[in-house]
C-alpha cells in the first residue's frame, strides 16, 4: 500500500510538473504573441509617423508652391511699364487720318500704363507735338507678351497742294522720359492754326 500511495504521489508531481511546464510554455508563447503584436504596433504607428511627415511634406511643397505663386503674382501688374520693355509698331487706323500705335511688353512680368503718351511728328518742315483728347485714361495692365495701343487722329489732306509730310514719331509712354522712334508718313494741309488739330488719345482706348 505504501509503494502504491508514493507511485501515486510521484505521478501525482510528475503530472503537475508537466501541467507547470505546459503553463510555462503558453506563458512564453504570449508574451511572444504580445512581443509580435507590440512590433506590429510599432510599425503602425512608424508607418502612421512616415506618412504623416509624407504630408507634412506635401504641405510644405504646396507652400512652396504657393510662395512661387505668391511671388509670381507679386511681380504682376505692379510696375510701370519702361520703354526699353516696350516693342513699338504703328499701323493704318479704321478711319481716314488715324494712326495706331502699339505697344508690346517684351519684359517677363506684367506691366501697368495709364495716362497718354507724348507724340510728336517730325519732319523737314520742323516738329509738332499732339495734342491730349478729352478721353479719359484708364489704367491698363499689359501682360507679358501682350500689348495695348492707342490712336493719333491727324487732318487729312484734302486741300489738293503738297501740305506738310511727316516722316517720324516720336511716342513717349506715360510717366517715362525716355522715347522711341518710329518711322511713318504722314501727310497733313498747311494750316493756319485755325483747322482741325492733330490729336492723340490715352494708351489702351479705342480699337
Amino acid at each position: 500500500m505504501r509503494v502504491q500511495k508514493f507511485s501515486l504521489l510521484a505521478v501525482a508531481v510528475v503530472a503537475g510538473l508537466s501541467l507547470t511546464a505546459c503553463q510555462s510554455g503558453d506563458d512564453s508563447s504570449a508574451g511572444s504573441d504580445d512581443s509580435s503584436s507590440a512590433q506590429s504596433s510599432g510599425s503602425q504607428n512608424s508607418g502612421g509617423s512616415s506618412a504623416s511627415a509624407g504630408k507634412g511634406t506635401g504641405t510644405a511643397g504646396s507652400g512652396a508652391t504657393a510662395g512661387g505663386s505668391s511671388g509670381s503674382a507679386s511681380g504682376t501688374g505692379t510696375g510701370a511699364c519702361k520703354t526699353s520693355q516696350l516693342a513699338f509698331s504703328s499701323s493704318g487706323g479704321m478711319a481716314e487720318g488715324t494712326l495706331i500705335v502699339n505697344l508690346k511688353n517684351t519684359g517677363s512680368a506684367t506691366c501697368t500704363l495709364k495716362g497718354f503718351p507724348g507724340a510728336d511728328l517730325k519732319g523737314k518742315d520742323g516738329t509738332v507735338s499732339a495734342e491730349r483728347s478729352k478721353l479719359a485714361p484708364p489704367t491698363v495692365s499689359v501682360e507679358a507678351g501682350e500689348e495695348t495701343r492707342f490712336t493719333l487722329h491727324y487732318p487729312s489732306n484734302d486741300s489738293g497742294g503738297s501740305g506738310v509730310t511727316f516722316t517720324s514719331l516720336v511716342v513717349t509712354p506715360p510717366d517715362e522720359t525716355h522715347s522711341h522712334t518710329l518711322p511713318v508718313s504722314i501727310n497733313v494741309p498747311v494750316s493756319d492754326g485755325s483747322g482741325p488739330a492733330i490729336t492723340v488719345d490715352p494708351v489702351g482706348t479705342g480699337k
